[in-house]
């Protein structure tokens, strides 16, 4: 029982996977001068990422990519689940309410939408607005040691101070790993320095490469002058599409420390006007360095196989075991390594015999970041359960990266692995087959005592088997064999999974419905809706037989044609489903339209 719980709960949490909505979290109200965060997720892998235009707001970072990727295996049920999140750090510039735009990404080739939002900034008090800065700005150097404020100054002029941005390869292909960099050219001493607004390069991935805020220093001459550099930033940009693109400026503040200059006055006091009597003064100035034209070369057409692997690569298979039994796992693994996009790979397109249960791959990876850019490796593990005996081999196929110091594809051939799969031994066959050899010993004795020789047998009654004797004994091997059939009927039933999911299928939706009706009036709309739609597709997956990976209103549609399912029946189901996919992102709601959505919902399980 808890077993058979345990699948119908994971097809449910898998299915909720497969619907790949693109969801926002950020604030509705912040203050001046506040920095706060905006988070884009996706229940799925994806990439190509376009976020929106935050006019009225700076971007501080972004959009910062992540992906978190689990599995689970319960009651010899596996489970896989990949969540992507895009992350910027924004700063509010003025008062006033501002819409950000619709976000989107590509989910299995397809484009997924995220509708915009609105944010309101209110006039904040300064202390609010420092402690932000302190919350997302850069790491100070060389804390100041007066409580006094800096001076305003323009004495220091920009050949003597200034800021400048520069980048590796300023024609790259599309993908290809460029490592822009951010200096400061001084002449003057520094106090120390604070960014004060990162710039946004739209069109561009790009990834963090400064070491725990560390600055590297050393001399450089430009332009004949002896300048003391200090590189405060540096990072890893993969543009996402071709054409021209411009990386903004950098913008940041520095406090210098300069000689305070007295005014001559002709007396014996001017004698002691040097450094030793004129102690110095912090000046703040503000720096800004340049903007950076990218002219990004499109990719040539790909060969097939190809999954947007942009650098120089590596791939290595592997897996645990070659010899297995039937229903056992077999874990396959496909490691990339080298440099380049390595975050940015897909996972290849393998076509697993069908005679394995193939579930979603895990993702591991282990990816460096130093000043020479991106490297590391990415691993795919995928998990496969044979149902078959029989010989088998996980197939060959080709790998294909693009390699921007030749200009051309290149094209890895990963070799196949044979693997030997043996007779398996279900845990649910011991008790069959141990009826069976009892009910056989129990034949045997009792023909040995009935085929006895009859010079033994006495001729008065009382020596006879009495009449509950051979009742209990048909009792007995009725018994045997009724077991013998339910035992036959349940190993039946537990290799039908179809069957298995169409029997509990209105079952589990009742349940989901009966926890949706808990929130009708508790106002949690987030949870009324979430058991809504696990009980929904949930019901719809199990009674169509539906494969989760291609479950979408277009499968559900088609799986009523083919049941020849009444057009009625047709349009109430399929109105349903918009109905409910509309609420989840719309909370709010008032009671009567959930109650009207939970009716809805509770006639087409009925129905189904």
């Amino acid at each position: 029982m808890k077993k058979n719980i345990a699948i119908v709960f994971f097809f449910v949490l898998s299915m909720m996977a497969t619907a790949q909505e693109l969801t926002v979290r950020a604030p509705g109200r912040v203050e001046v001068g506040q920095r706060f965060e905006v988070r884009y997720e996706v229940n799925a892998r994806a990439n190509d990422f376009r976020g929106p235009n935050f006019k009225g707001f700076s971007v501080l970072s972004g959009p910062n990519a992540s992906h978190m990727a689990s599995t689970q295996i319960i009651n010899g049920q596996i489970s896989s689940s990949v969540t992507t999140g895009f992350t910027y750090i924004i700063q509010a510039d003025m008062e006033g309410s501002f819409n950000v735009g619709s976000a989107s990404c590509n989910v299995d080739g397809k484009r997924v939408t995220c509708q915009g939002f609105s944010i309101k900034v209110e006039k904040g008090n300064p202390n609010t607005q420092q402690s932000a800065r302190n919350a997302y700005g850069q790491p100070q150097r060389q804390q100041p040691q007066r409580t006094t404020q800096p001076a305003q100054s323009d004495n220091i002029d920009s050949r003597s101070l200034f800021a400048r941005a520069s980048i590796s390869k300023s024609n790259p292909y599309q993908g290809e790993q460029v490592i822009l960099t951010y200096k400061i050219y001084t002449q003057v001493s520094l106090q120390q320095y604070q960014i004060d607004k990162l710039p946004g390069n739209k069109g561009f991935w790009s990834e963090d490469l400064t070491k725990d805020g560390s600055v590297k220093q050393y001399e450089e001459t430009v332009d004949g002058r002896r300048y003391m550099v200090a590189e405060i930033r540096r990072g890893a940009l993969f543009a996402q599409e071709s054409g021209k693109l411009t990386i903004e400026p950098l913008d940041l503040d520095v406090l210098a420390l300069v000689q305070r200059q007295r005014q001559r006055t002709g007396s014996i006091w001017d004698l002691f006007d040097d450094p030793f009597f004129n102690p110095t003064q912090a000046v703040q100035k503000h720096l800004r360095t340049n903007s950076i034209n990218v002219n990004v070369k499109s990719l040539p057409t790909a060969p097939e196989g190809f999954n947007g692997a942009v650098g120089t690569f590596s791939v290595t298979r592997e897996v645990d075991t070659r010899e297995v039994r039937a229903n056992e796992a077999i874990t396959y693994r496909l490691t990339i390594s080298g440099n380049g996009n390595l975050m940015l790979i897909d996972a290849p397109q393998i076509d697993f015999p069908k005679v394995f249960e193939v579930y979603d791959p895990q993702i591991n990876d282990h990816i460096a970041r130093s000043s020479s850019g991106i490297g590391g490796s990415r691993t795919f593990e995928w998990i496969l359960i044979p149902r078959n005996q029989g010989d088998y081999e996980i197939p060959a196929f080709n790998f294909v990266t693009f390699d921007p110091s030749v200009g051309r594809y290149i094209t890895k051939h990963v070799e196949a692995i044979p693997v030997h799969i043996n007779k398996g031994d279900p845990k649910s066959m011991k008790n069959v087959t141990s009826n069976k050899s009892d009910v056989k010993l129990l034949n045997s004795d009792i023909n040995h005592i009935h085929t006895g020789s009859t010079s033994f047998t006495s001729s008065h009654d009382s020596a006879r088997p009495a009449w509950w004797f051979w009742t209990a004994l048909v009792l007995i091997a009725a018994v045997c064999t009724a077991l013998i059939l339910y035992f036959r009927h349940r190993l039946a039933q537990q290799q039908d999974i179809a069957g298995m999911r169409l029997r509990r299928a209105t079952k589990e939706a009742r349940k989901r419905l009966k926890k949706a009706a808990t929130h009708l009036n508790d106002g949690n709309d987030n949870l009324f809706y979430e058991e809504i739609y696990k009980a929904i597709w949930g019901c719809l997956a199990d009674k169509y037989n539906i494969e989760l990976a291609s479950l979408s209103s277009d499968t559900v549609r088609e799986c009523l044609i083919e049941k020849q399912v009444g057009e009625q029946q047709q349009q109430l189901i399929m109105s349903t489903l918009q109905e409910v996919d509309f609420a989840r992102f719309a909370p709010g709601d008032a009671a009567a339209k959930k109650q009207q959505i939970y009716n809805q919902a509770l006639q087409m399980i009925v129905m189904l």
